[in-house]
């Protein structure tokens, strides 16, 4: 679809937004899938042997090189026509978030309208619903102050541009329990017998809600904890992060690489049920803070501690096992020379997310004091070079002949150990 896309809209001058570049905001997400298809076109035609000028045809070296820098810069086109779908795509997505907030108000409206059908309406009902407006109104003016960010999903956006997993459920708790305070609050304010509102202010006592409390307190330190650990473990070079172009809603069960994670998608899970079950506590007893049961809280914590191991336990930095001399069929075995190819062998040289062509084509391979910039060789539906655990580069004319190290640099600017190989002449 992609690839006839491309055809289609070779010779087109303008989308239906009147945008030929697909810089404005109406045309952004035009124009990075047609940047897309044409980069998908291009890099299968190269696969297939097409569009070789015949100046570099008959040199297997140079006719790569060039392939290499063809799909460079279109790949930095895509990225940049990402990077400003994304942008516009945050700058919408305010309004969704404004939007979303008050049909959740207005389908809380309908049920307190259904369920009060016999029994009547009660002043738990105003208060919940007055709590509802109060809290919709709350994350309508954050939304309006952070609208260049996504709105009420500014603070969940992590540092890398995707969604927070530990942020979202710490925030999905801090609001929820906020809710059940002002619940509270409307009905003392509304509540005329002195024992009426003493039973409300026991309601808050820290003995009927210690769950709830326990919960909270360590959902928001396991995502101050989380931040921290990433930050140092990126700072360490022991954890490689590439940013996303935009979130997106999958980031809270996946990994960077778009890979369900168990620890992401457990802690999510658990925490969605332990809200409903506190949502309908605090329904049945709006009198008083939803006491949370000590087994339901100890398995939240549980689930948070999974959460927190699971960071700890992901990523690690590349390492180079071995460099061998990149040998084709029918070539005579010998040590490395300068304008041979080697092979780079290891783990960890792609990191999660650095999938594109954008991303592979900034890895650079250090032999000795010459920076190689590694090729990339493409093939239907991907690329053969570089991979997550080998890549082959050449050895440039600069190179002095002796004993070299190398080294390389991933996309996420993480260094590997160094390796060290003899170059003869």
């Amino acid at each position: 679809m992609a690839v006839q896309e491309a055809r289609d809209g070779a010779g087109a001058a303008a989308h239906s937004g009147g945008c030929t570049c697909g810089d404005c905001p109406h045309g952004a997400r035009t124009g990075h899938r047609r940047a897309v298809a044409e980069f998908l076109l291009k890099r299968d035609e190269f696969a297939a042997g097409q569009g070789l000028p015949a100046a570099v045809a008959h040199s297997v070296s140079a006719s790569r090189q060039w392939v290499s820098e063809e799909l460079t810069q279109s790949a930095e086109l895509v990225a940049a026509r990402g990077r400003a779908e994304g942008d516009a795509w945050l700058a919408r997505l305010w309004r969704w978030t404004v939007c979303t907030v008050w049909a959740a108000v207005v389908l809380l409206l309908l049920a307190q309208a259904l369920t009060a059908i016999g029994a009547g309406w009660s002043a738990a009902r105003t208060a919940g619903l007055l709590a509802a407006v109060a809290v919709a109104g709350t994350l309508t003016a954050a939304s309006w102050f952070h609208r260049a960010r996504g709105g009420a999903l500014a603070p969940v956006i992590g540092e890398d541009n995707r969604l927070s997993t530990s942020r979202a459920v710490a925030a999905a708790w801090v609001l929820f329990v906020g809710y059940a305070v002002l619940v509270l609050a409307g009905r003392l304010a509304a509540a005329s017998d002195h024992a009426e509102r003493d039973a409300l202010l026991s309601g808050l006592d820290l003995a009927r809600g210690v769950g709830v409390v326990t919960v909270l307190a360590v959902v928001c330190g396991i995502a101050v904890l989380v931040r921290r650990v990433v930050g140092l473990r990126v700072l360490g070079q022991r954890l490689q992060k590439v940013p996303a172009h935009r979130p997106r809603a999958a980031d809270l069960l996946t990994d960077d690489a778009g890979r369900g994670a168990f620890a992401d998608i457990q802690y999510v899970v658990i925490s969605a049920v332990s809200l409903l079950f506190a949502a309908v506590r605090l329904a049945r007893r709006p009198d008083q803070l939803p006491d949370l049961p000590w087994g339901l809280a100890v398995v939240v914590l549980v689930s948070a501690l999974t959460y927190l191991a699971g960071k700890y336990a992901e990523g690690g930095r590349p390492v180079i096992l071995s460099v061998v001399r990149a040998r084709e069929a029918g070539d005579l075995d010998a040590p490395i020379r300068t304008g041979d190819d080697i092979e780079i062998r290891g783990a960890g040289f792609v990191p999660p997310g650095a999938q594109g062509a954008d991303r592979l084509s900034r890895m650079v391979v250090r032999i000795g004091a010459v920076n190689v910039h590694v090729p990339l060789v493409p093939v239907t539906g991907g690329f053969s070079n570089p991979t997550d655990t080998a890549l082959t580069v050449p050895v440039p004319a600069d190179v002095e002949p002796g004993r070299v190290e190398v080294q390389l640099v991933t996309a996420a600017g993480v260094e590997t150990n160094r390796y060290s190989i003899d170059v003869t002449d």
